[in-house]
């Protein structure tokens, strides 16, 4: 696989699978899956996983198709072996509550242990479930620190410098053809990553969003877009309002 990307035209279907670029002076590249590799590290992130939500909606009296769990492990494996890494972390929202990972049935159990076997697995704790993780592989941590660079969920406007970080779900829109096309993304200046989520019943929150204020340096931003099989690289100012 060719782990090289330029900055090319959005959605020009010209781009390669993946984007390489670094993050404080790390080697960094991002998967269309929406998990981020750390060559240097041997280390693969993912973040807003969200498992367990349709059985957390259930359990609230609103039913959803109750596949989301294993459609979302399932991706996760796929970019496990694909990297096969040394260490994987999950930033948070790991689970969609506080009971979802006690709850969960022991076949995805299974998957989890069949994934972390051999390897380091960090659970970081989020927002939706700041309790960690119950009878699971690996450890749990509010953030971590490996090297330079600062893992926690959601990211900091006080330290948030050399931080990759989840919770915000970004995604941009950009014009195809007379249409717009909405993706979650990858968002860096170089500085700070943000993650888009990984979980399959995840939404985005659109990067112009002012929730997004402060954290970047715009001149330097791109978003990395999601598309089905590769990703899309496309500098800020180039974004739909």
């Amino acid at each position: 696989m060719n782990r090289l990307a330029a900055l090319r035209s959005p959605l020009s279907g010209s781009a390669e699978l993946t984007a390489e670029f670094s993050v404080a002076g790390a080697g960094a590249i991002c998967d269309p899956t929406g998990a981020l590799y750390l060559p240097d590290l041997d280390l693969l992130v993912v973040s807003d996983l969200h498992l367990e939500k349709g059985a957390a909606f259930a359990r609230r009296g609103q039913l959803l198709p109750p596949y989301d769990t294993l459609s979302t492990l399932r991706r996760l494996e796929t970019v496990v072996t694909r990297y096969n890494p040394a260490i994987v972390v999950s930033l948070g929202d790991n689970f969609h509550d506080r009971v979802g990972s006690a709850l969960m049935p022991p076949d995805f159990r299974a998957m989890i242990a069949a994934m972390a076997r051999g390897r380091e697995w960090i659970w970081i704790n989020g927002n939706h479930d700041p309790d960690g993780t119950v009878d699971l592989p690996g450890r749990c941590a509010d953030e971590l620190r490996f090297g330079n660079l600062v893992f926690r969920h959601e990211p900091s406007l006080i330290d948030g410098r050399a931080e990759i970080a989840g919770h915000l779900h970004p995604s941009a829109t950009v014009r195809r053809r007379e249409k717009s096309v909405r993706r979650a993304c990858f968002a860096t200046d170089g500085a700070r990553l943000l993650m888009p989520a990984f979980g399959v019943l995840t939404g985005g929150l659109d990067l112009r969003h002012r929730a997004f204020s402060g954290l970047f340096d715009q001149t330097a931003l791109i978003a990395h877009l999601l598309g089905r099989d590769r990703i899309y690289s496309v500098r800020y100012a180039n974004l739909m309002g």
